[in-house]
């Protein structure tokens, strides 16, 4: 795990934090070779060098983007153009970590 993007999510707000710890811990579980770092102010997760998923703070939700997305049928909670999804998640929200999982396990077999 990469001390900076530890550091990023510990001084978002609380609800956003947890939010965001729940996700990295996620992505590490369904890309066990994922890398991580801070690129555009926010925490990326590379596979093979190429972007995997972002975890991107708002000030009212944390958005949750799945790159290499093309191809794959997203559930209808998701927003974004063909080659990447995501899904905003608000403060009091739990993510459907399976589905999300499932979803970014598809989208990034190819990486």
């Amino acid at each position: 795990m990469n001390q900076e993007v530890t550091a990023y999510i510990e001084n978002l707000p609380k609800w956003q934090a947890d939010i965001s710890s729940t996700l990295r811990n996620m992505v590490h579980e369904t890309i066990s070779e994922a890398e991580e770092r801070i690129q555009y102010k926010k925490p990326h997760f590379l596979k093979n060098g190429h972007y995997a998923a972002v975890i991107s703070p708002s000030k009212d939700a944390i958005a949750f983007m799945i790159m290499n997305a093309n191809g794959i049928d997203f559930p209808k909670e998701f927003d974004g153009p063909a080659e990447r999804k995501w899904i905003k998640l608000k403060e009091g929200s739990t993510p459907d970590l399976l589905t999300l999982s499932g979803l970014l396990k598809q989208a990034s077999i190819t990486l």
